[in-house]
């Protein structure tokens, strides 16, 4: 519920222009000016974490590899509901907010210029929700420092990497780190373990035996 109305506060704030418009401003210029080659180009590499499509792949691949493991589909139903319950979020989001990205020349609020799309990040929804699962899954076989880790560095990286090369405002990757921890949280409370499904889709052992999903 925090992260909701968190998420819901921030857009509602950035439907003019005010001081946090103006911080968004002041940290792109900075950006711009600091902005050599050889650290554009190390920062468009470390911005490919966050890259959706290929990430969502290996978690979905990673899920199927365990689903052949454990004979069951379960630990493919996480990462398709994250996919479904991300996707059916941001498209709208994004298009309904219409916010411009920092180089586009336009104004910084956003609901100011339809069918621009830069709120919120969708390279931090992907960042927190795909190496979260990631983590799940792996959880049988990291260690706790690794699965930390795992979940906590790809968001920073992207975070900062998106800053940096000016690809969002500050405000765009706030309201995608809240929105990516909350498609996140609604995943991993499904009782995933409890559903029940016919035994044409699993054959493994009793739940007190297995591990998640």
């Amino acid at each position: 519920m925090a992260l909701a109305v968190g998420f819901a506060a921030l857009t509602v704030s950035l439907r003019t222009a005010s001081p946090l418009t103006g911080f968004d401003r002041w940290l792109r210029d900075l950006c711009d000016a600091h902005r050599p080659p050889a650290a554009y180009w190390l920062a468009r590499a470390v911005n490919l974490v966050g890259n959706g499509g290929w990430i969502m792949t290996v978690v979905l691949l990673l899920a199927l590899l365990l689903a052949v493991r454990r004979r069951t589909v379960r630990p493919l139903l996480p990462p398709v509901a994250a996919a479904i319950l991300s996707g059916a979020l941001l498209v709208p989001l994004k298009a309904v907010t219409a916010r411009p990205a920092p180089h586009h020349g336009g104004p910084v609020p956003a609901f100011t210029v339809p069918g621009q799309e830069s709120y919120p990040s969708g390279h931090l929804v992907n960042a927190i929700v795909w190496y979260g699962l990631a983590a799940a899954l792996l959880a049988p076989y990291l260690p706790v420092p690794a699965r930390r880790v795992l979940r906590a560095a790809p968001p920073v990286l992207v975070f900062c990497s998106t800053l940096y090369l000016g690809f969002h405002w500050f405000t765009d990757d706030l309201a995608g780190l809240a929105l990516g921890a909350l498609v996140y949280r609604i995943v991993c409370r499904v009782p995933w373990s409890a559903l029940p499904l016919p035994p044409l889709l699993e054959r493994r052992p009793p739940p007190a035996t297995r591990p998640w999903p």
